[in-house]
């Protein structure tokens, strides 16, 4: 008999269970496809939800896990690729603070696999970003400290590579009220102070969650207004390159509860390869009160021309690509 949330497709909001039968455990992820395996990183949030005040709701820091499949359906806990602290409370990993939104890209130059994440205080006044490596896709990865990129805050973040070899930080900054776009060094570990501000003119409540992904020689983002845990109407943009001119397209989002993301947000897009214009979008669907038990959404996006499409599915599989 099949059991709950190891199936044969995806269930968007549905509890979805690793090969091992325990709840997944990688909040606010992406992931990274390598040498033909899919490895997805997220925040480990097996634990008590404490409520802290102002509608702050945590976990304290377990770190962040690694998850590896062949089919994007079946997924092998691989364990705590990044651990939290436990011992000094200054440590940006420690328990008491936050770490958030893993991804990691591979440097073929440097032969490292290399993980940004948002890490902050409980409070959210330390906004920086964090950086981390490896030898392997499955860690173990060694912390090498963070930094306001720029000198300015960084809070929701992903991190996008480039057919070129480039890559860039994409980070909530300015009290949320700008993404800014802020291209790495050569081996990925700082920045090159090479940055744009974007979405200034139309905060929109603010903008948080980008997901980045290109399209038929064009770079699109999807990301949340700023409501908190609780869900808001996702939008996405368009640029001609990582740091040009962004254009506002509107909503991509279709079906019922698509006027809050279908009660998630975006994390990431996921490309499916040998697949053009087909790609998978990557939402959490929050639990503020119980954030161990936040579910996922994911959903499939389709491109045609500089239009986005993410429908409802109750359930579904790659067939729909056909």
């Amino acid at each position: 008999m099949e059991r709950p949330g190891v199936g044969e497709c995806f269930e968007p909001g549905k509890v979805w269970l690793d090969v091992a039968g325990a709840p997944i455990q990688a909040h606010g992820g992406g992931i990274l496809y390598d040498c033909g395996t899919y490895y997805w990183f997220g925040e480990n949030k097996d634990g008590e939800t404490k409520f802290v005040a102002n509608e702050v709701h945590r976990v304290d820091v377990v770190g962040i896990s690694c998850y590896s499949s062949r089919d994007l359906l079946h997924w092998k806990h691989e364990g705590v690729v990044l651990p939290a602290n436990m011992d000094d409370p200054a440590h940006d990993l420690h328990v008491s603070k936050v770490a958030e939104r893993p991804k990691v890209i591979y440097n073929a130059a440097t032969r490292q696999y290399v993980m940004w994440l948002h890490v902050d205080t409980y409070k959210y006044e330390y906004a920086r970003a964090g950086v981390a490596v490896s030898d392997a896709p499955t860690g173990p990865y060694r912390y090498l400290g963070s930094s306001r990129p720029n000198d300015a805050e960084s809070r929701d973040m992903t991190v996008f590579q480039d057919d070129d070899g480039s890559a860039y930080l994409i980070y909530s900054s300015e009290r949320h009220s700008t993404l800014h776009i802020s291209r790495l060094t050569p081996d990925y570990l700082g920045q090159s102070g090479q940055f744009i501000r974007a979405f200034v003119t139309r905060p929109l409540n603010g903008r948080e969650a980008p997901a980045v992904f290109m399209h038929d020689g064009h770079y699109f983002m999807v990301s949340s207004g700023c409501t908190g845990w609780d869900a808001n109407p996702a939008e996405y943009a368009m640029a001609r390159s990582m740091l040009g001119e962004w254009q506002v397209l509107g909503d991509p989002c279709c079906g019922p509860d698509h006027e809050t993301t279908f009660h998630a947000q975006s994390t990431f897009v996921l490309p499916m390869p040998g697949r053009p214009g087909c790609f998978i979008f990557m939402a959490d669907r929050w639990q503020k009160e119980n954030l161990r038990d936040s579910r996922y959404v994911w959903l499939p996006l389709r491109m045609s021309g500089s239009h986005a499409t993410i429908a409802w599915h109750d359930r579904w599989d790659c067939s729909v690509f056909a």
